[in-house]
């Protein structure tokens, strides 16, 4: 089972990927941009090149079980938002990612400041347009809402489905 966590910052991706790897015993991906970015001042659009790649390598070495605390899409709309275009690369990984499952976060719970983070006001607008693109692409996902207890207990009952069947 390869389940992602996506959408805006500061929505409790990390936390709920953590969550779903200890609960479900599953190797958890860490958002690679997280590394990469911590050891740079500024970044260019052609880093985002270098984190699709350094996540992608990290999913290959997952195999084929694992929680991933960020996915493709991630870049895709920040590209977009930030540098109004998207390279192949990106365009290519977005493309060709597979998961049994998404887990779009909303941007319903408080803003958690982190030096790593740029964009406080406009979680909702990025939220948009990344619930279209996983619409667009008619992948299977759920919009997580509420609090971290009620996010989990949505998590549980589609993983719960997912895994009966």
């Amino acid at each position: 089972m390869r389940i992602a966590f996506t959408g805006p910052e500061s929505c409790g991706k990390s936390t709920l990927a953590k969550w779903v790897s200890e609960k479900y015993n599953l190797l958890l991906s860490e958002e690679f941009a997280r590394e990469f970015l911590a050891q740079k001042e500024t970044y260019i659009q052609d880093d985002l090149d270098i984190i699709t790649s350094g996540q992608l390598l990290d999913w290959k070495k997952k195999g084929t079980q694992f929680v991933a605390d960020t996915e493709i899409t991630v870049l895709k709309v920040w590209s977009e938002y930030r540098f109004k275009n998207t390279s192949h690369v990106i365009l290519e990984a977005h493309k060709n990612q597979v998961f049994d499952h998404y887990f779009l976060c909303a941007p319903d719970i408080p803003w958690e400041e982190d030096p790593l983070r740029e964009n406080p006001l406009n979680r909702e607008e990025l939220f948009l347009m990344y619930e279209q693109e996983i619409i667009q692409h008619n992948w299977p996902f759920t919009i997580l809402k509420g609090s971290l207890e009620e996010r989990q207990k949505e998590v549980n009952f589609i993983l719960q489905d997912l895994l009966n069947h």
